[in-house]
């Protein structure tokens, strides 16, 4: 079994979480966590993302990149973000080429357009 799959699984049951109940806070059908899970298909990073969330483990850990199970106070999960300021960046994001990755790029981000509202 390949890495990610296996990862997925046993962080799911780590959690203690069925797959039906998974597949429903992921907003994903069951069909296509059995499919991660069995490696039958890869998720987007969307996805990986909040399965890492869900998990509450890495998404290097998921990967294969990391033994470390932990997730990183350095990694960004939107779903951690509030729900208004997630909605603000995502109308905004069209002003960047390259969305940042972690939190510190994404403060830098911040304090560049609240620059840009506070000047205009």
């Amino acid at each position: 079994m390949a890495v990610l799959g296996k990862r997925l699984k046993q962080a799911r049951k780590n959690k203690q979480i069925t797959q039906i109940d998974a597949a429903k806070l992921l907003g994903i059908s069951n069909g296509t966590l059995s499919g991660y899970e069995r490696n039958y298909r890869d998720p987007d990073t969307e996805i990986l993302n909040k399965m890492a969330s869900l998990y509450d483990v890495s998404t290097d850990w998921l990967l294969g990149k990391s033994e470390n199970q932990t997730r990183n106070e350095n990694d960004f999960y939107e779903d951690d973000m509030d729900p208004e300021l997630k909605k603000f960046i995502d109308e905004v994001k069209v002003w960047y080429k390259d969305e940042p990755k972690d939190k510190e790029e994404r403060l830098e981000m911040m304090k560049k357009m609240f620059e840009v509202f506070k000047n205009n």
